[in-house]
């Protein structure tokens, strides 16, 4: 029987590189973008995909999308915003950064419960280095990271009764859209690489396969945890 996984944010940088990921071992996919234009334009050059606008911070769309399902296997929260420009030192681009990346994993969690506990399925949220390193640039983006990995571990023991397991990637220095300003900067890119051990940045692509594992089998006794995809850079 098929499958169905719901990637927020997976229109686009690793979501996308995800719901691909996950397409290819046959699941059903359903990748959610904020604009209308940029579900578009992934919908047109991926045809297998079932692309949809959503807004993580709008409980009615998330509602109104989850009752759509008749079926839900995975939760993969990649829907996320970096404020570049000291605009997270602001009251409101904190409470932005929050809203969206801590707040939008816990609606979309609680929205897909009741679906995921039928299927005895798994969810998958978003972390990242940030999470455990923080950073003077971007604050809020570090501290709803570090959010997510507390909210992971809890929620894996909440739902643990439930028969649905709760884990996390945190992706390290990623190609794409959102670290493009870092990835073209030659000083700021040199420092990254670095310092991570596998010298390079990563493609979307790597970070697709540790998602699949934990939604496999293969991860059946697995809650609770944050799994690094970082080419070594967390262990410097």
């Amino acid at each position: 029987m098929t499958k169905t996984a719901l990637i927020t944010g997976g229109t686009s940088g690793i979501g996308l590189a995800i719901a691909q990921g996950f397409h290819t071992a046959g699941y059903q996919i359903i990748a959610t973008g904020v604009s209308q234009q940029e579900v578009q334009q992934t919908q047109q050059a991926h045809a297998e995909l079932r692309c949809q606008v959503l807004d993580v911070k709008n409980e009615a769309q998330i509602a109104e999308l989850v009752a759509s399902l008749t079926e839900l296997n995975v939760l993969v929260n990649c829907a996320g915003v970096i404020l570049r420009d000291n605009q997270e030192h602001t009251v409101a681009g904190f409470e932005e950064a929050i809203d969206i990346n801590l707040h939008g994993t816990m609606r979309m969690c609680y929205a897909a419960r009741k679906l995921l506990q039928e299927s005895q399925g798994c969810v998958i949220n978003t972390a990242s280095m940030l999470s455990y390193f923080g950073s003077g640039f971007v604050p809020a983006y570090s501290a709803s990271k570090g959010g997510v990995v507390q909210f992971t571990k809890s929620l894996a023991i909440a739902w643990a009764p439930q028969k649905i397991r709760v884990n996390a990637i945190a992706p390290g220095w990623i190609k794409t859209e959102l670290t493009k300003p870092l990835a073209e900067d030659p000083q700021r890119s040199k420092e990254i690489t670095d310092r991570t051990p596998m010298d390079r940045w990563g493609d979307p692509s790597e970070v697709a396969g540790p998602a699949l594992f934990l939604a496999s089998e293969a991860a059946g006794f697995i809650t609770g945890v944050t799994l690094p995809v970082d080419g070594g850079y967390s262990v410097m």
